[in-house]
């Protein structure tokens, strides 16, 4: 979501629709007990809807004020205009009924104004409020699932849902509806409102509403040319003439309601207040909501050392930090005396400022420094605009800062530390003793959220004042080098860096110290950390010429495929067009529509086109042909471009802070999806290939997920299999088709590894279907045989789903928290949260383990004075380059390493190839 939807400086009032919410709430949720068995799914729901708003749109921002606004108890004015509104709706659930009060109270522990005006429907307390801000300079923005809403919005009404990420501005309002905020009243009236049991013209619905209003102008236009609207529907608009002003003002929402007594003010009445944290945590836990109280908690303990630091630092604890004051060092003294102050520190923020994002080829420009919060040196070494001062010279500088740079035992601190190894090692400096890295604390503690420290800074200093890299070097054409930044500017900039990742580390550290798990998931990540920079800074040798031969056999058959196409088609077309492909398929072949996109073409994506080639020629070709063309321009055309011209290699970027589940993400170039089902893309992993002398090795995790799911279930029957050394494909097509481990056909092996995987990622029965080639309920079939011989699985997914639902994250086995947003959201977003829960902590536990892996080798190379040295991390595969004299080594150890790095229930299994290329090594 956007939290910057009102971005300028004016105040802002947060205005969330309680009622709409505490219905959804209700209904999205599981039906959670707290500890004496009341219920508390509506409670959870709202609690963490409202914490995220407060994060989401924070004081800093400028949302200075707030209310949570809810309906009162009795009648409203409409039900004396017409005593039919709302009658359909059935009394409010008891359950419902009991969580209201605990919501009330919940409310006000976190600091939200709570408002209930007797008589006044919440929509209309809403908008007189957003009325009245408005005439105050004051822009509103309204939390809400309603559409009614939708008449409220102007220049200075938003609109946001939460629960599905829509922000609704006027051009929003208009693509949704189709009519503009100040047609919408017209068009409910049209309409009409079934939640609310009011009526508006029969049998006419949004598209002929909109029709009507975009032709007439406004519903008082229409109804006085009504007799010129023909057909059955000009007949109903007739009919309801009568009816239509009543509806319009039942549709209304009313912006002049009298609040006195309730908000007369919005200072100091719709004045947000902090978290009661003394009083809200035993309300967590007296109502079972265990997630937030373990947040709550270590929120208490980072504020505790903050504050701590704070008066350690003789500064007052503050909520949001103050601008700093940076030192430009242009002389030896400034330098000598920032060189005393950072070999004395118990930890120094260190950061580089380059003239690339590329870390092989960045140049070092500057480097800054702090120990104090508050306070950071800027030391200028390369910044060459016309006029600009004399600096230090760099050499000198890095030599007399070497000593401490390379020092282990000076602990250091950064954002993205990874990075500035390289920056420095380019520079021909070895950086040691980095302690923390802020962008991984961010990563380990709430991997779901950004990391950059941009993000940081407002999440957790309340900061939004920052210089940002566009403000200082611009963007596009006119972006200018780090080089060409006055020193003036390039002080605070890069003094900040430094200054605010220390200040934001003090505010993460005492989190992760709090938790015995992320401790252990945030020191792997360090190492990781330091592993993965010789990793990416060893590169990996490709051969180019190897590619371009092989891009001009992808073009060749690429131009067969093409003719095959166009006979196909009876006539040429551009197979890189969907548009015509879905006018060949759909109205010149007229094959059956599988489904259609958002604008309602029918689609044409990977999908249908797998399904219709079940039936037909051409989508077959067309996928064989985008295949190729995929591997073409990814790969063969661009790989050769990415070897480095110094190192005759390709250095892709490990990103440790991008999956939730804890993976790496290959990036520039990717090197992790490079297709192993097809001949041409195995091909391009013979193009990675080992110097003379030496070879290729891949060593990888044999049936990792499956055997972390028999850990994680402890089910019996997985348990055993694996403790046998059985394929466990094997084992499990015999318990599903009732026959021994000597009578399994290779078909119902295939199946039941299908079967295997498809569950661990929550495969329906549909799904799983579509896979086997079977019918939905033979599918089904084969689910229930599964969990009737494997019912440890079972009980362990609807374990992890309850949990989940109950924390918001689930665990890997090592302690790494996978948080899922969507879990309490509702229909499709929440069923992919659940299947996420249950693969979350066994994908992420692998990484973990390979993880630990890459550290192993790492030391054990580095220990026996190895030459071999890990070149590429392929999900859970290990691939090095080998000397031919360290192969007997490499051969017999690093499988053992890779086995020995954890004890789990099963045991762990890693296999090991050797080639002259990356291929041949499989």
């Amino acid at each position: 979501m956007n939290s910057d939807v009102h971005s300028d400086s004016a105040p802002t009032l947060l205005l969330v629709d309680g009622s709409s919410y505490l219905y959804r709430a209700f209904h999205a949720m599981p039906d959670l007990r707290g500890p004496e068995g009341q219920p508390t799914g509506a409670l959870y729901g709202m609690v963490a809807m409202l914490r995220r708003l407060r994060e989401q749109y924070p004081v800093a921002k400028g949302y200075r004020y707030a209310a949570c606004v809810f309906d009162a108890k009795g009648p409203t004015f409409r039900n004396a205009m017409y005593d039919q509104y709302k009658a359909q709706r059935p009394p409010m659930p008891p359950d419902l009924v009991a969580q209201i009060e605990p919501i009330h109270q919940a409310v006000r522990l976190m600091g939200w104004p709570l408002l209930e005006v007797p008589g006044v429907e919440a929509d209309d307390v809403i908008g007189t409020l957003a009325v009245r801000a408005h005439a105050q300079g004051i822009r509103t923005l309204v939390s809400t699932g309603d559409k009614d809403m939708a008449q409220l919005v102007n220049d200075h009404i938003t609109l946001v849902n939460t629960m599905s990420n829509e922000v609704l501005d006027p051009a929003g309002v208009q693509q949704k509806f189709g009519v503009p905020p100040d047609r919408i009243v017209d068009y409910l009236t049209l309409v009409g409102d079934a939640v609310d049991n009011v009526p508006g013209v029969d049998k006419v619905g949004p598209k002929t509403a909109v029709k009507w209003l975009t032709e007439y102008g406004s519903l008082d236009a229409l109804i006085e040319q009504a007799e010129t609207v023909s057909g059955a529907a000009g007949k109903n608009l007739r009919a309801a003439l009568d009816w239509l002003p009543t509806a319009r003002k039942l549709v209304t929402i009313h912006t002049d309601c009298d609040l006195d007594g309730y908000a007369q003010a919005f200072d100091p009445d719709l004045r947000p207040a902090p978290e009661d944290a003394q009083a809200l945590l035993p309300f967590f836990t007296r109502n079972g909501m265990r997630r937030f109280s373990a947040e709550m908690k270590a929120q208490t303990v980072s504020e505790q050392a903050a504050r701590q630091v704070s008066l350690l630092d003789g500064a007052p604890a503050a909520e949001k930090s103050a601008p700093g004051t940076y030192d430009t060092v242009l002389d030896w003294d400034r330098f000598d005396a920032w060189l005393t102050r950072i070999d004395a520190a118990e930890l120094t923020a260190i950061d580089t400022e380059t003239d690339s994002l590329d870390p092989m080829r960045a140049r070092l420009i500057g480097i800054s420094l702090s120990v104090t919060p508050g306070e950071a040196a800027y030391l200028p070494l390369a910044h060459a605009y016309p006029g600009a001062p004399e600096q230090l010279p760099m050499a000198e500088v890095l030599e007399r800062l070497r000593p401490w740079l390379e020092n282990a035992d000076k602990p250091k601190l950064g954002q993205n530390a990874k990075y500035d190894r390289h920056v420095f090692a380019n520079a021909g400096v070895t950086i040691r003793g980095y302690a923390h890295d802020t962008l991984l604390e961010s990563y380990v503690i709430e991997a779901h959220k950004p990391h950059s420290l941009d993000s940081l800074v407002s999440r957790h200093l309340g900061r939004d004042d920052t210089l940002s890299y566009e403000q200082v070097c611009g963007k596009g054409a006119k972006a200018i080098t780090f080089d060409q930044v006055a020193l003036d500017v390039a002080t605070r900039y890069s003094g900040e860096d430094a200054d605010l990742t220390l200040q934001v580390h003090q505010r993460l550290w005492p989190q992760i110290q709090a938790d015995a798990g992320l401790t252990r998931i945030y020191a792997l990540e360090m190492q990781v950390s330091e592993v993965l920079q010789r990793i990416e800074r060893t590169g990996v040798l490709v051969d180019g010429d190897l590619l371009r031969a092989q891009s001009g056999e992808l073009g060749a058959k690429m131009q067969t495929l093409e003719a095959q196409a166009f006979e196909l088609a009876g006539g040429a077309f551009n197979l890189g067009s969907p548009k015509q492909i879905g006018e060949i398929l759909f109205d010149r072949l007229q094959l059956p529509v599988q489904k259609k996109t958002a604008s309602g073409a029918p689609s044409t994506d990977e999908e249908v086109l797998e399904k219709l080639a079940e039936d037909y020629p051409l989508p077959r070709v067309i996928l064989d042909h985008r295949s190729l063309s995929k591997l073409k321009s990814t790969y063969t055309e661009k790989l050769p471009q990415m070897i480095n011209p110094d190192t005759g290699r390709v250095h892709t970027n490990y990103a440790q802070a991008v999956a939730v589940t804890g993976r790496l993400a290959s990036n520039d170039p990717n090197l992790q999806n490079i297709p192993v089902r097809t001949a041409e893309g195995r091909r391009i992993r013979e193009a990675f290939v080992a110097p003379k002398g030496w070879l290729i090795a891949s060593s990888d995790y044999s049936q990792i997920e499956l055997r972390i799911m028999a850990h994680l279930s402890q089910d019996a029957g997985l348990l055993a299999a694996f403790a046998a050394g059985e394929d466990i494909h094997r084992a499990t097509a015999a318990e599903i088709f009732g026959v021994t481990s000597l009578e399994v056909s290779s078909d119902q092996r295939r199946m039941a590894k299908v079967i295997n995987f498809g569950l661990i990622y929550g495969m329906s029965a549909f799904g799983l279907a579509r896979n086997l080639g079977l019918e939905r309920s033979a599918a089904q079939l084969y689910i229930d045989r599964y969990f009737a011989r494997y019912p440890g699985v079972a009980a362990y997914m609807e374990r992890t789903r309850k949990l989940a639902a109950e924390q918001g994250y689930v665990e890997t086995v090592f302690g790494r928290r996978l948080w899922l947003p969507d879990i309490h959201a509702s229909g499709p977003r929440r069923a992919a949260a659940e299947r996420a829960a249950i693969n979350a902590p066994m994908q992420g536990t692998a990484a973990d383990l390979i993880k630990m892996a890459m550290i192993a080798v790492d030391a054990a190379l580095v220990r026996e004075k190895l030459r071999s040295r890990v070149v590429m991390q392929v999900h859970d595969e290990l691939v090095l380059e080998v000397p031919e004299e360290e192969t007997h080594w490499v051969r017999e150890h690093i499988p053992r390493l890779m086995a020995g790095v954890a004890q789990l229930d099963v045991p762990l299994l890693a296999e090991m190839g050797l080639g002259a290329n990356w291929e041949l090594a499989h």
